[in-house]
């Protein structure tokens, strides 16, 4: 019986076999976009930041570069979970005020992350076009990234369906 932590051992195995087969590129050198990961769930308090920050750790500790995307819009809390106070959020991008790269935060074990903005009641509100800004930003984070994770919010809404 497979049990809720199964399918992230396999992603972790797959990794290491993948980490393996990198050694013969020293540079690290790649040749493709950073893998986009979304941790969603149609139901709130099940974990989703939790897994996120851990998988962010684990692979990191298996060399690849990682950076998380708390786009819990509104009720974010990677910082929290984290520690850490970001001096930017994702508040700053949609403003215009600063580019997706000045606002990420470094985080443990190497890891970079864009806190979303909790308490912002703004962001619960997001429309199509701030939406697509963001998911537009997330492109810049391919060459500093091997792994981008994305932690979404609760639900179906627009803003979770389109990440």
């Amino acid at each position: 019986m497979m049990d809720q932590a199964e399918k992230l051992r396999q992603i972790i195995d797959n990794l290491k076999l993948r980490n393996a087969v990198d050694s013969n590129n020293p540079l690290g050198v790649r040749d493709k976009a950073a893998k986009v990961i979304t941790v969603t769930s149609g139901k709130g308090g099940v974990g989703k930041t939790n897994i996120t920050v851990n998988l962010a750790i684990a692979l990191s500790e298996l060399g690849r570069r990682v950076t998380i995307l708390d786009a819990d819009f509104g009720l974010a809390n990677i910082d929290i979970l984290l520690g850490i106070v970001p001096k930017y959020t994702l508040v700053d991008v949609l403003y215009d005020k600063k580019n997706i790269l000045e606002v990420l935060t470094d985080g443990p074990k190497n890891i970079k992350f864009m806190s979303g903005g909790s308490g912002v009641e703004d962001l619960v509100k997001l429309d199509g076009p701030q939406i697509e800004k963001f998911v537009n930003n997330i492109s810049l984070l391919d060459k500093l990234s091997d792994v981008i994770l994305i932690d979404t919010g609760a639900g179906l809404s627009e803003s979770v369906m389109s990440l």
